[in-house]
């Protein structure tokens, strides 16, 4: 800077009293600014901020639920605990963006040398804050220990349940910082859930490796607050709570809805807006670009100036309402900001432009004849895309494969290739009011074709589909094609239009048995016993037809009683083969992720990550049981111990307590000992190593058996083979601690004489 008289220096000390006039606005603002609460409002709870629309007392927080407790007595420092959980949860920060951390205890399962445990059950851990989800982008849960095995539960929200398994031999076997399973094992958690339940156990008590490592632990932690170490399998070095973040937002409105009422509008500053909530009903609110603050309070959003806190420009700055603006002093020319051209000074000009200046004017109106042509030639093949669009998706989910491959299969001429107008005639243009049913796999319909047949159409959730994905859905498709049997749902055709395929089934009038068993209205027209033992039977028929004679074998992987269907007749149908799997003949075993139902989960396959097709047996075993019992598999009603089904149903078996818990109808219409040889086949199929479980084959073969008994009580000659016989009273065996039940000679003879068909193996 030039010095050039007196007329300068007063334009310099001008400018350095509007600069500290500046410095003092800016300090005023960012003073305002802390005010976060509603006046006269406690702010503070030790050094824990209380931000509205959370408050301590009435008029102070938004709704009930944003009500919080600060206990100066019990806690010194104060300790800030949120009053509308059912449980003691304690905060520890809120965050305006709309988060929640609060502070949530470990789960522990321990034990003394030689496997005798601490406590009489298994330690369960629980969190329920029924108004804020917990955050799925946040957090994960965590099993550590080398022999854990961990369930997380959720009932509040989003039912849902997952299993994490953590093995190993040695502490120099594990890698610190990795949760993959080997000492530490780690899994997400779904969009809006509110509570979990963590239960804990081990295969072995830990005697293997109780030397480094007595207990095992599980826990629900924000994802960057935990990192593995081998130090953690002695004692979690000494950590008892972990921080969890919860999502948080007001109303339970979308934002266009809410805007409608300017009163219990929360967004009060003006410079604020609105977004909607993504884990669950109701809406944030935001200070907009350029402002900080409290946007639920007037005013409370203030503006930043940007000059003074980052200094954006190269020259002149000067702070606006949400922004600002940078410029260049005379004789200089550009935007003005650092992270743009800067200034630079204005060169001298001359009578003739400048060679560059035509070199530009020549790439500029070059660039507009390519953006015109290119523009011209998009539109005009915008229409023949839209036309072909169809035809391109038709190809990518293999439809020209399906064509050729009916050339040569005629079978697959059953399955037939719906477009996707079809479909939405069919489902008045899939309308929520048709909604069957929602799951993992994707969403059900029904649907009404134009020959008026009823139908069920799965619509599966979008997801990128790989080459290999495409050639399996094909090779399903053919094979559920072919599937003719009476009680497996029969597949009509299918769509390839669409992104992922839909799918079409025949329409089962009755509901799931499921409904029938547990649903409180169902109850006053219960199934009675032979209808029970005959839709067992008719389960077991169609899963052994699908293990056993079905051209490819198929695992279906999700047997419950929510997948079993029931016609106007009860005649079971089995449903939802979404998570099934075709398996090689020369293959018996597949490794795949553990997938299906909390409560019916081959314990084998969790811990192996083998599936088989005695899978199945013992999801059959748990269905069974509920036929038998008239109780869920699962269930948080029931006291610990009774909590899931088939480890009740085993224990009380070992105890001679089966009459205890038979369902009160089957007790009265079922004759003792049908009901015993009934229990003991189901005690087969729970079985926990598989090779020890019955094959479907002989399970149905047992079940026909029975349901002949039933209808025909009378006895025949025992004229069975020796094979036949050793095979029940080997499924017999080790039904009540080694003592074999007796059977009637009727069953041997129903299960060996020629002229009864025992089975339906027809396609």
């Amino acid at each position: 800077m030039y010095y050039n008289g007196p007329t300068t220096f007063l334009q310099l000390k001008l400018a350095w009293v509007l600069l500290g006039a500046a410095f003092a606005s800016a300090s005023a603002s960012a003073s305002a600014a802390v005010a976060q609460t509603l006046p006269g409002c406690e702010d503070r709870c030790g050094n824990i901020s209380i931000p509205y629309p959370f408050g301590t007392t009435e008029g102070c927080y938004i709704q009930q639920h944003f009500k919080v407790a600060c206990n100066d007595t019990d806690y010194h420092p104060p300790k800030l605990f949120l009053e509308s959980s059912d449980t003691n949860v304690e905060i520890t920060e809120i965050l305006l963006s709309g988060e929640l951390r609060i502070s949530a205890p470990i789960g522990s399962d321990c034990f003394r040398e030689g496997g005798v445990q601490y406590q009489d059950d298994i330690f369960e851990t629980w969190i329920t804050v029924p108004e804020f989800p917990i955050s799925n982008t946040r957090n994960k849960f965590t099993a550590v220990g080398c022999d854990t095995y961990a369930v997380i539960t959720g009932s509040l929200g989003r039912n849902y349940a997952t299993g994490c398994l953590s093995l190993c031999d040695t502490i120099d076997s594990v890698i610190n910082g990795s949760c993959s399973g080997i000492g530490c094992c780690q899994t997400s958690i779904p969009k809006g859930v509110k509570n979990y339940n963590i239960t804990l156990s081990s295969y072995n008590n830990h005697t293997s490796v109780w030397g480094f490592n007595p207990c095992s632990y599980a826990f629900v932690a924000e994802e960057t607050a935990y990192n593995f170490s081998s130090l953690d399998l002695k004692n979690l070095q000494g950590r008892e709570k972990l921080p969890v973040v919860f999502d948080w937002a007001v109303g339970d409105q979308t934002c266009h809805k809410a805007r409608q009422n300017p009163t219990s509008f929360a967004c009060k500053d003006k410079n604020s807006n609105c977004t909607n909530f993504d884990n669950g009903p109701g809406y944030r609110c935001n200070c907009l670009e350029g402002y900080e603050g409290n946007p639920y309070i007037p005013n409370g959003c203030r503006d930043i100036d940007e000059c003074t806190t980052s200094s954006p420009c190269n020259m002149t700055c000067q702070n606006l309402p949400g922004t600002y603006s940078c410029s260049c002093a005379v004789g200089y020319e550009g935007d003005g900001k650092k992270n743009g051209s800067g200034c630079s000074r204005i060169a001298v000009p001359n009578n003739k432009l400048p060679l560059i200046t035509y070199i530009a004017l020549g790439i500029s109106i070059g660039i507009s004849v390519l953006l015109l042509g290119g523009s011209w030639l998009y539109w005009g093949s915008k229409q023949r895309k839209i036309a072909n669009l169809r035809e391109t998706l038709f190809q990518q989910n293999g439809g020209i494969m399906l064509q050729e491959l009916s050339k040569h299969e005629g079978s697959v001429q059953s399955a037939k290739i719906f477009t996707e107008e079809d479909l939405k005639k069919a489902t008045n243009n899939f309308n929520e009011n048709n909604v069957l049913g929602k799951g993992g796999q994707g969403i059900v319909y029904k649907g009404v074709l134009p020959d008026n047949t009823i139908v069920a159409i799965k619509k599966p959730r979008v997801a990128d589909q790989s080459q290999s994905q495409i050639e399996q859905f094909i090779n399903e498709v053919i094979i559920l094609s072919q599937v003719n049997h009476r009680n497996v749902v029969k597949l009509l055709g299918c769509c390839l239009e669409t992104k992922v395929p839909f799918l079409v089934y025949e329409f089962i009038t009755n509901g799931t048995l499921y409904d029938h068993i547990h649903t409180a209205c169902q109850r006053a027209s219960s199934i009675t016993w032979e209808n029970r033992l005959r839709i067992a039977a008719e389960t077991a028929a169609a899963l052994s037809y699908l293990h056993s004679a079905a051209s490819t074998p198929i695992i279906h992987r999700d047997v419950k009683t929510a997948n079993i269907l029931l016609d106007d007749n009860y005649v079971a149908k089995v449903s939802d083969f979404g998570s099934s799997r075709l398996t090689p003949i020369d293959q018996i075993q597949l490794a795949t992720l553990v997938q299906g139902t909390h409560g019916y989960l081959d314990p084998e396959s969790l811990q192996t990550s083998q599936l088989t097709e005695k899978s199945d047996v013992y999801s059959f075993g748990v269905v069974l049981v509920e036929l038998l019992t008239g109780k869920e598999a699962i269930s948080f009603d029931r006291c610990a111990a009774e909590r899931n089904l088939a480890m009740y149903f085993i224990l009380a078996m070992k105890e001679d307590r089966l009459f205890e818990i038979v369902d009160e109808q089957v007790k009265n219409e079922a004759k003792a000992d049908q009901l015993k040889e009934f229990a003991i086949l189901a005690k087969g199929c729970l079985r926990v190593k598989g090779e020890d479980r019955p094959t479907m084959k002989d399970v149905a073969m047992e079940l026909e058996g029975m349901k002949m008994t039933e209808k025909h009580p009378w006895e025949n000659d025992n004229k069975g083979s020796e094979e036949t016989q050793y095979l029940l009273e080997d499924l017999l065996s080790d039904a009540y601690d080694g003592e074999t039940s007796t059977r009637n000679s009727t069953i041997y003879d129903s299960i060996t004489n020629p002229n009864i068909s025992l089975c339906n193996g027809g396609r």
